[in-house]
């Protein structure tokens, strides 16, 4: 073929820069650069199609588009109220010069933060159902970068530890992936838009590059199936790579939320963030069952009391699990267990949804499916509209299982679409979610503000069961800066029994009380639940920071961080002039000096801090704590003292005269050892 121009895009900024390219056999080829220096070497393009040639070759350039966004939109919730949407676009119509004249096209978004591309493929007569066998779509860095990463097709999904090492030792692994550069860079790949596609998997390409593989259809990885069925028009999620020279401006990056589309649900006023409790933890510990016996957690009577306590604390929602016929031992493996409308005889659903409405507590609803998605498919119409009938407008789903009805994966194009089912049956009844054993999130919580919030990651249950006793302490500074670059996560924090008064000898969790508080804020999730057991929260000093620290902002900032050390996150109430501060550490003990300069200047502030005391550690001392008050402003610096695994939680709030007349006693205590 002859040779070809290459077509170059620029970020706004004009830090960042792509290049797409067609090489002498007119294949596609994509290269980027960052303050001129090479992030990615050129880097294939393309597709393997089951049953049909590829499309990845003899392609000429048929018309060039482009143009500048430049936008502001307001989220309905989230960790920020305000998002800046402005981006360079090139969009490249592509032609085979075969027999066959196949078009393709490709689009490249350049934000001042990173890369976003996608492929179209439009209606046209030689391409009409197909089906993918492969994406060809690869990553070539330019250096072998240390990467962040878990492993893919494992028995747990998403919920391993991370580990960390070089590109080039990489298998198959989870993205989002997040790499650290020599040089000082960081950057993640991941997707955006994920929609009617399997989700994405990057394998080692051998060297420092990485190459796209597509989940099949079927659970063999290795095996000749097709990974996606479609017809045109069709078009791929957004492949993106963020690019920051602090590792926390990865977590203020919005550009996995750019690139899905605006919501399509209209008014979304119904779309509610809150904090929970639930009947939950204690089925972990062993204290009580998900099943029917006489250690049921959920029935009525346990449920009214744990309503009870969340008015009486102002927490707005109770989760119940284990209501429902189908929890007793081996459901994992029984087909149809479940049933989503019928009660076990000691709950009464009615009855309990009456007594929260009276309260003012929202109850909100499970329907865990084992795994068993057919199962609950023909059931969940139904069991929306129950929920609907009853007032109950937040629903936790749950997919626990290796396998989804023994032979799909949790993320390929069979789950994509029943999640996508499931989020537009919920949002017809005005019901949000929560997650569990997801597909990663894509930012899809733009276009359906009722998806609010996912699990996908290694989780607080497993300190409580885990076979290596449980999370680790620096775990908990890794995910900010990885899961959590895909969107909100329900970790579960907020535990004040960090030893489980011994009910299994092996497991505990290590952290401090006040590192606890702090995740509160770190960790974040528009359904945030406070996970301990309501014995273990009231009348404990330290729970008022639980009952105040909001879950819906209007801005955020990472003051410090390094991957796998240290995170300082501050967060601005969307609904007040009160701001919420978290650090937290690893397993290593560390003072950090904290600059409040984004206060207010003209206003003082009394910041509310939530500290480990002098001698706490996770390991020999985690309950100990101290609560004190300082007058602040924008020009005070707070030393923070951490413990080892330890953490400190601030409130700062706008000081009243009536402040200087209060015993600031009154709100210092400390927990025995502090």
């Amino acid at each position: 073929m002859p040779a070809q121009p290459d077509y170059t895009l620029r970020s706004p900024d004009g830090h960042i820069q792509v290049v797409f390219s067609l090489d002498g056999h007119g294949s596609p080829f994509y290269s980027l650069e960052y303050k001129n220096k090479v992030i990615l070497e050129p880097s294939r393009l393309g597709f393997l199609l089951e049953g049909d040639p590829p499309l990845d070759r003899g392609f000429f350039v048929t018309n060039l588009e482009r143009r500048t966004f430049d936008e502001t939109w307001e989220q309905p919730w989230g960790e920020a109220r305000y998002i800046r949407e402005h981006y360079n676009e090139m969009k490249l119509h592509l032609q085979e010069e075969s027999i066959l004249r196949r078009e393709l096209i490709i689009v490249f978004r350049l934000f001042d933060d990173g890369l976003g591309f996608r492929y179209e493929f439009p209606k046209q007569p030689n391409l009409t159902d197909f089906r993918i066998a492969d994406e060809q779509t690869s990553f070539d860095f330019a250096a072998d970068h240390l990467a962040w990463w878990i492993p893919a097709y494992q028995e747990h999904r998403y919920e391993y530890l991370f580990q960390r090492s070089p590109v080039s030792s990489l298998a198959k692994v989870h993205t989002p992936l997040t790499l650290e550069t020599a040089d000082g860079l960081y950057l993640a790949i991941h997707e955006a838009n994920l929609t009617d596609y399997a989700a994405m998997v990057l394998k080692g390409a051998g060297g420092s590059g990485l190459e796209c593989e597509l989940v099949p259809w079927h659970s063999d990885p290795e095996a000749n199936v097709v990974r996606i069925r479609a017809a045109t028009p069709h078009r791929t999620p957004w492949r993106t790579l963020q690019i920051a020279e602090r590792p926390g401006d990865l977590i203020t990056s919005y550009l996995i939320l750019n690139l899905n589309e605006p919501n399509v649900l209209g008014d979304v006023s119904w779309v509610r963030s809150c904090k929970y409790i639930g009947i939950w933890w204690g089925m972990h510990l062993g204290i009580y069952s998900w099943g029917s016996g006489p250690s049921h957690g959920a029935t009525t009577a346990n449920a009214k009391r744990y309503i009870d306590f969340a008015a009486d604390y102002g927490i707005e929602g109770v989760l119940v699990e284990g209501w429902n016929i189908g929890w007793d031992e081996g459901f994992l493996n029984s087909k149809d267990a479940f049933d989503f409308t019928t009660s076990y005889p000691d709950f009464d659903l009615e009855e309990v949804a009456r007594y929260a409405k009276e309260k003012g507590v929202r109850l909100i609803g499970h329907h865990e499916t084992g795994g068993d998605v057919l199962n609950y498919e023909r059931q969940m119409a139904e069991a929306f509209t129950l929920y609907e009938s009853l007032g109950v407008d937040t629903v936790k789903t749950g997919y626990a299982s290796t396998l989804i009805d023994g032979v799909e994966w949790h993320h390929g194009q069979r789950m994509v679409r029943h999640h996508q089912e499931v989020v537009e049956l919920a949002a017809q009844r005005k019901i949000m979610l929560d997650v569990h054993e997801p597909v990663k999130d894509t930012g899809l919580r733009r276009t359906y503000p009722n998806l609010m919030t996912r699990e996908g990651v290694r989780g607080m249950e497993w300190n409580a069961w885990g076979p290596d006793g449980g999370n680790p302490p620096e775990h908990t500074t890794v995910i900010p800066f990885t899961r959590m670059l895909c969107g909100p996560l329900d970790y579960t924090p907020g535990l004040f029994d960090l030893t489980f008064q011994g009910k299994n000898p092996k497991n505990r969790e290590r952290t401090t009380l006040a590192k606890q508080l702090a995740l509160m804020v770190v960790l974040y999730s528009p359904l945030q639940m406070a996970a301990d057991m309501p014995e273990n929260y009231r009348g404990h000093p330290a729970f008022q920071f639980i009952v105040d620290v909001p879950t819906d902002w209007e801005e955020t900032l990472v003051l410090n961080g390094e991957i796998g050390e240290y995170i300082t996150i501050v967060r601005k109430d969307r609904h007040s002039d009160d701001w919420y501060l978290g650090s937290i550490t690893d397993e290593n003990a560390r003072i950090l000096e904290i600059e409040l300069s984004f206060l207010d200047p003209a206003v003082q502030y009394v910041a509310e801090i939530y500290a480990d005391s002098f001698d706490a550690d996770w390991e020999n001392n985690p309950h100990g704590y101290e609560i004190r008050q300082e007058l602040v402003d924008s020009a005070s610096t707070l030393e923070l003292v951490l413990a080892p695994g330890g953490g400190q939680a601030i409130r700062l709030r706008p000081a009243i005269q009536s402040w200087f007349l209060q015993d600031v006693g009154a709100l210092e205590a400390s927990a025995p050892g502090g």
